[in-house]
């Protein structure tokens, strides 16, 4: 079933990564974000390879793989990719559907106008990519 935009706004709205960003830029995100859809099994984004997309999972679930070893697994209303679609270096994980997995994506070249675009997204981004790389820095301490 396709997403109206209002519908992808408030999809987005809820992901943690766009904490803060107002009905407009919410808006601008979901003009330019596209519902796909995944099998069950599918490699969504491949480690080593230069990300290109950005994923906001809609239902469904997916698996983080990296080096051959499940570190995450992602359900609704998370989010990822946008390490590589931010930095431009691949990608350091696998992400596979592991059962039919529909997400909103958003393509690295939309999501740099978005940014450029709304400087309040470009600071809720780098304060949820901050706050991720916290978490990860201070888990890695105990």
């Amino acid at each position: 079933m396709a997403l109206t935009p209002e519908h992808r706004a408030e999809l987005l709205g809820g992901c943690p990564l766009f904490r803060g960003i107002g009905a407009d830029g919410l808006a601008m995100l979901a003009d330019r974000a596209t519902q796909v859809d995944f099998p069950a099994g599918h490699v969504i984004a491949r480690q080593g390879e230069i990300g290109t997309g950005f994923f906001v999972i809609v239902s469904g679930g997916v698996r983080v793989v990296r080096d051959g070893e499940t570190v995450a697994r992602l359900a609704a209303g998370d989010f990822f990719g946008e390490l590589s679609v931010l930095d431009r270096m691949p990608r350091n994980a696998m992400v596979a559907a592991e059962e039919p997995t529909s997400c909103l994506a958003l393509a690295s070249w939309d999501f740099d106008a978005v940014l450029l675009e709304q400087p309040a997204l470009t600071l809720a981004i780098l304060r949820g990519v901050a706050a991720r790389l916290r978490e990860v820095t201070e888990s890695a301490r105990h």
